[in-house]
């Protein structure tokens, strides 16, 4: 029920014609076959002192948590993928008739190819991206990206605010405040 309700509810609104739509529908998919994968089962005894005459079970979602760290080592991963030639959408002219409609079906019967062909095309549980991430290191007001420089880091922390990934390799001082 759940799968079906989350596909239902996140896929709304992609219809599987752009390589963005079928790169969304990819990552949701791969998304709900994790907490699919990780879900145990669970069961309780009924019954006199605990006999067991009547056991009852259920199937329970893993922890926000180990679904989130799956997901990351997974984002981590990502590969990147191209449209193929052969699959480019003709430009709609204005007296076209409306455009095929992918039955919904067939929303997630499709194959993405990896950017690079020596990669393997991208499983099940594998995410995707069309485009690499602009870099956050430098200074980029388009973009509305801040940048790192002069920002107070941590030098004892590996997390996102320790000083090696926020400096961008560029080395930092530390400095004592009182």
């Amino acid at each position: 029920f759940g799968f079906r309700f989350s596909r239902e509810f996140v896929d709304t609104g992609e219809r599987g014609k752009t390589l963005r739509e079928k790169v969304n529908l990819h990552n949701n998919e791969a998304g709900r076959a994790h907490v699919q994968t990780e879900m145990r089962q669970e069961c309780k005894c009924h019954g006199m002192s605990g006999s067991c005459a009547v056991k009852t079970c259920w199937m329970r979602l893993p922890s926000f948590r180990s679904v989130g760290d799956a997901l990351k080592d997974r984002f981590d991963g990502a590969s990147r993928v191209m449209q193929p030639n052969a699959e480019l959408e003709p430009v709609a002219v204005r007296n076209d008739p409306a455009p095929h409609r992918v039955p919904r079906r067939d929303r997630y019967r499709f194959q993405l190819r990896p950017h690079n062909p020596e990669h393997k095309a991208p499983g099940a549980k594998d995410l995707v991206y069309l485009e690499p991430s602009p870099g956050f290191c430098e200074k980029n007001p388009r973009l509305g990206i801040p940048g790192t420089h002069g920002r107070a880091c941590n030098d004892t922390s590996i997390g996102v605010d320790g000083c090696d990934l926020m400096c961008c390799g560029r080395g930092y001082r530390t400095q004592t405040m009182f």
